[in-house]
Order: C-alpha cells, then structure tokens, then sequence
C-alpha cells in the first residue's frame, strides 16, 4: 500500500492506493494531525509515502509519517517517468509536477493538456514524446472576482456560479458574465492555440471549480478529479519499482 499526501492552499488530502492503482481511501482535511495519520497507517499496510506541498505545513508531519515507512517528498529533483523540459525547474511547483504525472499516467505517450481550476488556473502540457514542456499559470475564479471588488470603489463581489447569459443587464450578470464567460473563452481560446502548435491532443479538467465550467468549454474535455493523487502515485509508484 501507498500513502498519497497533497498538501494544497486550502485543504490537506491523503490517500491510500493499492500497488496496483487502486484508490483505497480518501481523506481531506483542513489540517494533519497525528492521529490523523496514525489511523491510515493502523488501517493499511502502507510500505511507502510520497509528500507534495504548496500550502503550509508542521514539521511533525514527515517526521510522524517516517516513523512508519520511508517519505519521498516531491520537488523537481525527484526522479520522473517522463523528461522535465522547464528551464526553471527548481521555480516549479510540486502540484504542477504531480499533475504532469497524473496526464502522463492517463494518457502516456500522447499530447496532453491539463488545466487546474483552482486557486489560480493553470495550464500544464506533456507531449507525446514524454516531455513535461511547462505552461501557464493565470487568476483562478475567485480571485478575479476579488480582484473586481477590490481595485474599484463600488463594484460588488459576485457569488460564482455559471453565467447564464452573454450580454449582462445588471451590474452583477455583467461581472459574472464578465468572469465566467470570459475564462471559459480564455481556456477554448488556450486549447485552440494548443492544437494549432501541436496538433491532437486531449485535454484534462481538473480542480476544485472545474465543476463550474466543465459544461461551457466548447472542446471535447475529460474531467479529471483527483489528477494529482494519481500524479503522485505514480510517481511514488515509478520510483519504487526502479
């Protein structure tokens, strides 16, 4: 058994997967505990665990995990099943990596773009060479919405949730108009790009507002939740068997 743990901006997840790809358990929280983990690894016979961050974190946490198997923490030093091609790799975020992997595990061997609807949108693109060629990183919804009510003195900030119509006869339909529809021709726009470049390739929806547009994108898309936990299993997967 392996213990997945992705440690986001919002909430802490943990996972058990089997050896042979199977999700066991899911765990979210706001925040790891001893005993937290203690109860996966007095449930499962976990051999290895693998650790991404982007949020903050105790230290107990890998020391309490390596107390029962050995910890691989994921940076852009860790060994991979496909080729880093960013110039800056030491800048590039451990979720970003995990996602590559995830695609890569998905869809091996072929173009893939993979969009995280997030705290910040991003784009992360593997080729059907097996290289991990890097992407874009842009607002994510909430923080547009933010932004709005933040850098002007009477605009209100709008609940999010799918616009409805093109052309806004409030003050509130023209931002959410504004926002959501404006991102999702931001993301047919990017996918269009993509394609001209590259030629085919799948795209992969993922994160936690995907839900919100995944029925506005006017591209074939796949959703893929979860796109990191499978990214770092296997990765963890990849590196126990070499």
């Amino acid at each position: 058994m392996y213990l997945i743990i992705d440690i986001g901006n919002t909430l802490h997840k943990m996972a058990v997967f089997s050896g042979a790809g199977e999700l066991m358990e899911l765990r979210k929280y706001r925040q790891l505990t001893p005993n937290r983990i203690a109860q996966l690894f007095n449930r499962y016979d976990i051999s290895h665990a693998i650790l991404s961050a982007v949020g903050q974190y105790s230290p107990f946490v890998e020391d309490h995990i390596r107390q029962y198997c050995p910890l691989m923490v994921l940076s852009a030093s860790t060994p991979l099943p496909f080729t880093l091609r960013y110039h800056t790799p030491g800048s590039l975020g451990p979720d970003r990596i995990a996602n590559a992997a995830g695609a890569y595990r998905l869809y091996p061997e072929q173009n893939v773009l993979s969009i995280q609807l997030g705290t910040c949108m991003v784009f992360d693109f593997i080729n059907d060479k097996k290289e991990y060629l890097g992407g874009s990183i842009a607002p994510g919804i909430d923080m547009r919405f933010k932004a709005l009510k933040h850098y002007t003195k009477k605009l209100p900030e709008v609940k999010k949730k799918p616009a409805e119509k093109l052309v806004g006869t409030t003050t509130e339909e023209s931002i959410l108009g504004g926002v959501m529809n404006g991102i999702c021709f931001e993301i047919e726009g990017t996918i269009a790009a993509y394609q001209q470049q590259y030629g085919a390739l799948k795209v992969l929806l993922t994160g936690g507002d995907a839900d919100l547009l995944q029925k506005s994108i006017k591209f074939p898309i796949f959703a893929a939740p979860n796109i990191v936990l499978w990214g770092l299993f296997e990765i963890l997967r990849y590196n126990v068997e070499k």
